[in-house]
């Protein structure tokens, strides 16, 4: 699948349209996100270009709760970060929803005003780094002692099998909206990485 645009699922969110399971999903949330702190400077190294990003977040490791397809803490101070960006509207509305728990306001959704071709080319030339790093997280906390490691793992796992598989396309066709302002038909060539 190459890119799918979440921005006006997000703004439909944010403009008061109910968010489908919310109450399930995180009991108290605070949609003015035009109000948050600019985090783009302290983004986590780890997250996968595109809109929505983790940077200083909390530590309290909720986010998989809600969207275990789509977020992940890092092994140096528990922050979470998008290690993959969503796909429908329900992953937009979970990854929002993840957002939302994050006392810290640190998740911004923001990242198609920040990302440049140049800068996503950047990241894909070093994810390497990101992928080691992930297949040691897998490695270290697939047998630790504590069960909410032990679930993080399986986050870490997916998100090698990602890079591996299928982030490659949809970071190409993430390229394209970024340079052309809209998704590549399927007639049309998209960007090389």
């Amino acid at each position: 699948m190459t890119y799918w645009d979440p921005i006006p699922t997000v703004r439909a969110c944010v403009e008061g349209e109910p968010l489908p399971g919310l109450a399930a999903w995180v009991p108290a949330y605070d949609h003015s996100w035009s109000t948050w702190p600019d985090t783009w400077q302290e983004r986590n190294w780890r997250n996968v270009p595109g809109p929505f990003y983790g940077a200083t977040t909390d530590t309290c490791w909720v986010g998989r709760g809600v969207a275990p397809d789509h977020i992940l803490y890092d092994d140096e101070f528990g922050q979470e970060f998008v290690y993959r960006q969503p796909r429908t509207p329900e992953e937009t509305h979970r990854v929002m929803a993840a957002a939302w728990q994050d006392p810290m306001r640190g998740f911004q959704y923001d990242g198609d005003e920040r990302w440049t071709p140049e800068l996503v080319r950047d990241w894909w030339r070093e994810r390497g780094r990101v992928r080691e790093w992930a297949a040691a997280l897998d490695r270290s906390w697939s047998v630790s002692s504590r069960a909410d490691q032990r679930e993080a793992a399986a986050g870490a796992r997916a998100y090698v099998s990602h890079i591996d598989e299928g982030l490659a396309e949809y970071l190409r066709g993430y390229v394209f909206h970024l340079a052309e302002g809209r998704r590549a038909h399927r007639d049309e060539h998209l960007p090389k990485l």
